[in-house]
């Protein structure tokens, strides 16, 4: 089995920066991309960000020049720095990472979510 956890959500203010972290552990061997989706109250998840094994990155035009993805390979850990938050990033936001365990077994697994509000 493999498993995320995430933390560091919350409360900020406009204008304000948070960092989202997410772990995996367990059985997987191979990792191939990571990523931070988000789904605000009455909309569908949407992808944030994304970076692969090779360090390529896609964005969201909504996030672009405001949040940073990064991964440490080391510690199977991926990072998004969000700055310059601003209310419409309000939501849940969800680690996802794919790849193959050490039985080359793929596997695509989902965080349990971190909320993320911005409000004055």
């Amino acid at each position: 089995q493999v498993q995320l956890v995430e933390s560091g959500g919350g409360l900020v203010q406009p204008g304000g920066s948070l960092r989202l972290s997410c772990a995996a552990s367990g059985s997987i061997f191979s990792i191939n991309a990571m990523g931070w989706y988000r789904q605000a109250p009455g909309k569908q998840r949407e992808l944030v960000a994304a970076i692969t094994s090779l360090d390529s990155t896609d964005y969201a035009d909504s996030v672009k020049g405001r949040f940073t993805i990064s991964r440490d390979n080391a510690k199977n850990t991926v990072y998004l720095q969000m700055n310059s938050l601003k209310p419409e990033d309000t939501a849940v936001y969800y680690c996802n990472v794919n790849g193959y365990t050490r039985r080359w077994s793929y596997v695509d697994v989902w965080g349990q979510g971190t909320q993320v509000t911005v409000s004055s």
